[in-house]
């Protein structure tokens, strides 16, 4: 029979990967975790490490993944990191990327330096000689200028027996900036923090195995702006074969990327501001400029994005997905209830004032500049009335629904018609709020809340049926993670997801129990936000 000459022929190939691993001639270069010895010393190409314990299982700390992007390398695609002689503690996280301060919001951190380029390795105890398990490369968010890969701790997969890979990239101008003068070959330049996800993720094919993960099931994860990378990355020719699943949480944000060209005209007058103006001078400027200069005079914000460069993203990803043009992966995708709480919350807290009644149209006017509705229109879909009379909250509606929701919708419609995707919503409206002070609204189901439900945050303080809802999420996740769909193999206690498709099926998580809806459309009114031109 067909299905069982394939069942055959995948245990052979797997019983000759092992077989190959276990001679340490792996095309990957490295050998699985030797039978004896140290379980926290491992040789990856570059050199021995010597890990630690913590997070519920063992870690690897600090890893260099590229050489440091400083000097000369400033604003150039990464270069695989140098080997280096002896045995390297990786028992300390790495440097996190320069980024603005954002105290008292606990999204941007201090501290930072440009030798960032480091990822954390995360695996269970106790696995058996060359035993391989499925691996999750989770890439942070922060609107692509914010963030770090320490604040994410995984012991609830390693605990269920995922290798996690943690890791950090070049953020801000740092990250993203194009610009003439620092056009390659090809006049291709920006995009540098894709290419260091990228290149953590070859680096994870090539060593990932000696830290017992298998590199033939790595998931790339991401939330925000890690989710808008890992739609990139779907999207981009240069990442196929780098993973062989996704998950996208809050990350269809972005339905424009800029051009090649409009990328490098933005970042010209992003230079200027800097202090560097368009002449034959103007990379040496760039790369002369103090870090610090550069992290006060760059742009802040949401107005960062990858561009269509030609090489890493050949189209926007939207094309891609709408072409079928596209690495074919499961996906698992979602977004927050409230996503857009967080946001208008941040604005109070800068303001000091809430957003009076008053104020809404005015703020209606930049809500849907550039969308499908005109103001007024906006205003007679989301009155007052159905918000209690709160601006805040109806103006969170208005942009959650246009940015998130039903621009995460339009990619799962694109992609299921060629993959299996499963589609979630987050809906706890008492989910902890640890990313900043309360404000004069509810946050809800607000943006980034979903994390402290997947991974450990510091400061998080789940009742017990948010904790159930944590293990279920957990579950779901790790049963994707291994096998590429979020479901057991029969029909257990959990409900059941479905896939994705004509049916336009979500799975609403919620404490009270999680349940399949087909009305995540009305109550986003989708139909009213059509897609951007």
């Amino acid at each position: 029979m067909p299905s069982r000459t394939l069942r055959l022929r995948r245990s052979l190939n797997h019983a000759i990967v092992l077989a190959t691993i276990a001679l340490g001639t792996l095309s990957t270069g490295t050998s699985a975790r030797p039978e004896r010895g140290d379980p926290l010393r491992v040789r990856t190409a570059a050199g021995w490490l010597q890990g630690t314990e913590g997070n519920g299982g063992l870690a690897w700390l600090g890893i260099p993944y590229a050489q440091p992007p400083v000097g000369e390398l400033r604003w150039q695609s990464p270069r695989p990191a140098s080997p280096w002689a002896g045995v390297r503690s990786a028992n300390a996280f790495g440097a996190h990327c320069p980024q603005p301060d954002t105290t008292p919001l606990q999204y941007g951190f201090a501290g930072g330096q440009e030798d960032c380029l480091f990822l954390n390795v995360f695996a269970p105890r106790n696995l058996r000689p060359h035993e391989l398990r499925p691996v999750l490369v989770w890439i942070h968010g922060g609107a692509f200028f914010l963030g770090r890969s320490n604040n994410y701790l995984p012991d609830r997969f390693v605990e269920r027996g995922v290798v996690v890979v943690t890791l950090n990239y070049r953020l801000g101008a740092l990250g993203l900036l194009a610009h003439p003068a620092l056009n390659d070959a090809e006049g291709r330049s920006g995009n540098y923090a894709l290419q260091d996800q990228q290149l953590a993720l070859k680096w994870v094919q090539r060593n990932i195995a000696a830290f017992g993960g298998d590199p033939r099931q790595v998931t790339l994860a991401g939330q925000s702006a890690g989710g808008a990378s890992v739609l990139a990355h779907i999207a981009s020719p240069q990442a196929r074969g780098l993973f062989r699943a996704a998950i996208v949480q809050s990350g269809a944000y972005l339905p424009r990327q800029p051009t090649g060209a409009q990328a490098q005209a933005i970042g010209t007058a992003t230079a200027a501001t800097l202090g560097c103006p368009n002449d034959a001078h103007a990379a040496t400027c760039l790369r002369a400029l103090p870090v610090a200069t550069i992290i006060a005079k760059q742009p802040t914000g949401a107005g960062y994005a990858p561009n269509v460069d030609g090489r890493l993203l050949t189209q926007t990803t939207h094309a891609a997905f709408a072409a079928g043009q596209f690495n074919k992966v499961p996906l698992l995708t979602g977004s927050t209830h409230d996503e857009y709480t967080a946001f208008v919350g941040q604005t109070e807290l800068a303001t000091r004032t809430p957003l009076p009644a008053v104020a809404y149209p005015i703020a209606l006017q930049g809500a849907t500049a550039n969308t499908s509705l005109t103001p007024a229109q906006a205003l007679a879909l989301y009155p007052l009335a159905d918000f209690g009379g709160n601006a805040s909250l109806a103006l969170s509606a208005v942009v959650t629904d246009n940015l998130f929701a039903c621009n995460g919708r339009r990619v799962a419609q694109q992609l299921a018609a060629r993959v299996p995707v499963y589609a979630y919503e987050f809906d706890d409206a008492g989910a902890p709020m640890t990313l900043q002070p309360p404000v004069s609204f509810p946050y809800k189901a607000a943006h980034s809340t979903d994390i402290q439900y997947l991974f450990s945050v510091p400061g998080s303080n789940l009742d017990s049926a948010q904790q159930a809802l944590s293990a279920r999420m957990v579950g779901y996740w790790t049963r994707f993670i291994s096998s590429g769909s979020p479901n057991l193999w029969w029909r257990g206690r959990d409900t059941r997801w479905p896939r994705y498709g004509d049916a336009d099926r979500y799975l609403q998580f919620a404490p009270g129990g999680d349940r399949v809806t087909t009305n995540f459309s009305a109550d986003h009114k989708c139909a009213d936000w059509l897609p951007a031109s």
